[in-house]
This record gives structure tokens, C-alpha cells and sequence, in this order.
């Protein structure tokens, strides 16, 4: 099998007629490519990787040893359908990391650019990551899930199928939630909403004017004991010129597992 002049297979790795490698990818050795495989320039596949097609993969992404990327979907009704995993750019794999293809229900599993699974996490198919996601050890995500923009899910933490987390939230290590988390609140323990993600809304250069209405948004939904409409028509009201305040409210509307609350009071000052 030809590949591209600058790419560096190694002699023992398993590559499949069908897939197809961009410039300056690297293959080490014992790694398996399997089926219809596309893999964009600059890619690395280090020793004992297994990637399994359909699978489309963007530039600039590492794979470790014992990812599995690709591979059927855990579902009792799938039946060998020729659904497809898409992965974008710069995105990295630790050992172990798992992804699965996708279901006739959307058809694919669907990674963005820049994420970082670390060892261990999974994401199962028809889930939507978008960038700059950080999975931590152990994190699982199950079937149909969203996440968006720059979500962390700490080590060990789970979320449950059909569930849709919001840009710049967090889970806490060994947390799990079973309801939408709107962007920029942290989650920690289960099903228990903590505070905002201050640090990470800072980092990613959100102003101070648009921080304190993400407080006083939080306020409104956790701490003054409104019921849900209540307190998202008070949000509107008071602090609807914040684009913040527009996306919490656009993804509340669109919630359809509900959404989480305070349990523990002695908490609700983390990050906030």
C-alpha cells in the first residue's frame, strides 16, 4: 500500500486498503487502521492505537496507545449501519480513551477542534463535543449528549444519555448529572448545582460587566426560590442586554431533561 512521501508507517502497524492518510502522519507500531479510515495531514498514531471506519479525522490530532476511536456503538438495536465517527482538528487521545461511531438515530458521533479526553474517558455515539472540551480521567458520557464549547468534566465523572451541558460549564470529579446544566455553572456531587465556573469564564476573557450578570442570573434560578419561568422571565427583564444572559436563556428553552438545583446550601459559594 502507497502512502503519501512524508508519512512514517511503521512496519508492524495494520493499515486497511480502504483508509486514506494526509501528509506527515505518523503510524507507529502495532496501531490498526481499520476500514474507511481518513486521517488529515499531520496526525500522529502512536504505538497500539486502533481506529475503526467509517471515520473522518481533521489535522493535527494525537491518538495513545489503547484509544479505540470509531468502533460499533453499544446499543442493543444497532445492526451494523453504516453510521460514521467524525473527529475535527488538533484534538488529543490519551490511552484507553473510547469513542464510538454513531446510531441511525443521527447517524454519527461528532468531535470539534482542540479537545483533550484524557485516560480513560469515553463518549458514546451520537454525541456532539464541541471545542475546547476537557474530559479528565475516567469521565463518561453516554448516548445522544451535547457538550458545548469548553466544558470540563472532571475525573471519573458521568453524565447521562440525552443530556445537553452548556459552554464553560463543570462537573466536579466523581460528580454525575442526569438533567441539563445551562453554560457557565458548576456541578458538583449529583444532580447538585454549586456556583458559576468564575476561572473558566475569566480565561475565556468574558468581561467583568457580563460575569456579574451571570451572577445575578444564578441568583434568580438557584437561590430565590422561583419557580423556573419565574426566574428565567426575571432574567429577560433585569439582564436580557447581556449576551450571557441570551445564551443562558436560549439553552433553557431548549432544555428538555430540566435542570438541576442547589442541594447543599453550605456549597453555594464555590466559584461564585
Amino acid at each position: 500500500m502507497a502512502f503519501p512521501s512524508r508519512c512514517r508507517v511503521h512496519s508492524t502497524a495494520v493499515i486497511s486498503p480502504e483508509a486514506k492518510l494526509g501528509e506527515n502522519v505518523e503510524v507507529g507500531a502495532l496501531a490498526v487502521i481499520d476500514g474507511p479510515v481518513t486521517i488529515g495531514d499531520d496526525c500522529v498514531i502512536r504505538p497500539g492505537a486502533f481506529l475503526c471506519g467509517p471515520l473522518k479525522m481533521g489535522r493535527g490530532n494525537i491518538v495513545y496507545a489503547g484509544a479505540v476511536l470509531g468502533e460499533r456503538p453499544q446499543h442493543h438495536k444497532y445492526n451494523n449501519e453504516p453510521t460514521w465517527l467524525e473527529i475535527g482538528d488538533r484534538n488529543t487521545f490519551r490511552e484507553h480513551v473510547t469513542i464510538h461511531r454513531g446510531t441511525t438515530h443521527s447517524m454519527k458521533t461528532v468531535i470539534g477542534d482542540d479537545n483533550f479526553f484524557m485516560v480513560n474517558s469515553h463518549v458514546a455515539h451520537d454525541c456532539v463535543v464541541g471545542n475546547r472540551c476537557t474530559l479528565a480521567n475516567g469521565a463518561l458520557v453516554g448516548g445522544h449528549c451535547v457538550l458545548e464549547d469548553g466544558v470540563i468534566l472532571s475525573g471519573n465523572s458521568a453524565v447521562h444519555q440525552f443530556v445537553r451541558i452548556g459552554r464553560l460549564a463543570m462537573i466536579a470529579g466523581c460528580s454525575a448529572t442526569q438533567k441539563d446544566i445551562p453554560p457557565f455553572i458548576i456541578q458538583i456531587g449529583i444532580d447538585n448545582i454549586a456556583g458559576i465556573n468564575l476561572v473558566g469564564m475569566k480565561r475565556a476573557g468574558i468581561s467583568r460587566e457580563q460575569i456579574h450578570a451571570v451572577r445575578l442570573a444564578f441568583k434568580m434560578l438557584f437561590r430565590e426560590g422561583q419557580v423556573l419561568p419565574a426566574a428565567m422571565a426575571k432574567m429577560e427583564k433585569d439582564l436580557g442586554q447581556f449576551d450571557v444572559i441570551q445564551e443562558m436563556l436560549t439553552f433553557l428553552r431548549g432544555c428538555t431533561k430540566g435542570i438541576n438545583f442547589m442541594r447543599n446550601r453550605m456549597q453555594e459559594e464555590v466559584a461564585a
